[in-house]
């Protein structure tokens, strides 16, 4: 885990551990330090707080968390390497989906609606910078004559809602229904 490749034996990468392993392994170091102060700690307060309960209930609570850890520490095993991998799309997605939430739940209609506060534009032009480093992060800016132009879609769903958010009114289409049309 912490070797460094001699590709050419003479030159030494130092690439493994300082771009992927603090990030991956801290949750373990995490999850080492709650099994230490769980097992230390735990116990103590048990005793103290209830010991009015019967001696089998006290201590399930330990047990259960001694079930847990071994569980996450597999799921951020497996789930770690996916996770940095799949993190600028999950950005992205999350970026569209909070976007669109806030506009709808904000009862954004219009390019004027958006002007009307403050707040609005800056919750928007913080969506913007979030969907900006989703496209940057998975286009990694090889080239920038290829890549650059990609940031142009960065407005795109802000304009795609404010298009066709007159089409999707829900109580527009509720009359709609009960005037028969």
């Amino acid at each position: 885990m912490l070797y460094n490749p001699s590709p050419d034996y003479v030159n030494t990468v130092h690439c493994t551990q300082e771009a992927v392993y603090p990030l991956y392994t801290i949750v373990f170091i995490y999850y080492a330090f709650c099994l230490v102060l769980m097992m230390l700690l735990r116990p103590l307060l048990i005793k103290k707080i209830a010991c009015g309960l019967g001696k089998s209930d006290r201590f399930k609570s330990i047990y259960a968390a001694l079930y847990f850890f071994p569980i996450l520490t597999v799921i951020q095993a497996v789930g770690g390497g996916l996770l940095y991998y799949a993190f600028p799309y999950i950005i992205l997605v999350l970026s569209l989906i909070t976007l669109a939430v806030y506009m709808s739940a904000s009862e954004i209609e219009t390019f004027k609606d958006l002007l009307v506060r403050k707040k609005r534009l800056v919750v928007l032009f913080s969506h913007w910078l979030v969907h900006a480093y989703g496209i940057i992060s998975i286009s990694r800016m090889d080239k920038l004559e290829r890549d650059l132009p990609l940031l142009a879609l960065v407005p795109g769903p802000t304009l795609f809602y404010l298009l066709t958010a007159k089409f999707t009114d829900p109580s527009r289409i509720r009359l709609e229904e009960g005037s028969g049309h």
